[in-house]
């Protein structure tokens, strides 16, 4: 069964709080979990996060598939890349496109 990583909220009513878990991809957002990988608090000033970098990356080695929130929050955290956001996609410098020529030329 696929493993995703997301968001599973905690907290009273305007007070979100939340932690980064591994679940079934077919769970609900606060069903059942696999793992927990850190937390999450964006009520704070600046933003909390808070994640188990060596067993993020075991799971994501694994398969587990983060939700966009969650890559971001990742990559935020020094777990990903840009080019491991990508699902392996490998992104060099030199592929960009060259630099537009200036009006002077």
């Amino acid at each position: 069964m696929p493993t995703r990583i997301r968001l599973r909220r905690t907290g009273r009513k305007g007070q979100g709080y939340f932690r980064i878990v591994v679940a079934h991809q077919e769970m609900a957002r606060d069903g059942r979990v696999v793992a927990t990988l850190g937390h999450y608090n964006p009520r704070a000033n600046p933003a909390v996060i808070e994640v188990d970098v060596a067993q993020a990356r075991a799971w994501l080695d694994k398969g587990a598939t983060p939700t966009d929130t969650v890559r971001s929050l990742l990559r935020r955290a020094g777990v990903l890349g840009r080019a491991a956001a990508g699902a392996g996609a490998t992104v060099a410098p030199e592929a960009a496109a060259p630099p537009a020529p200036s009006a002077g030329e």
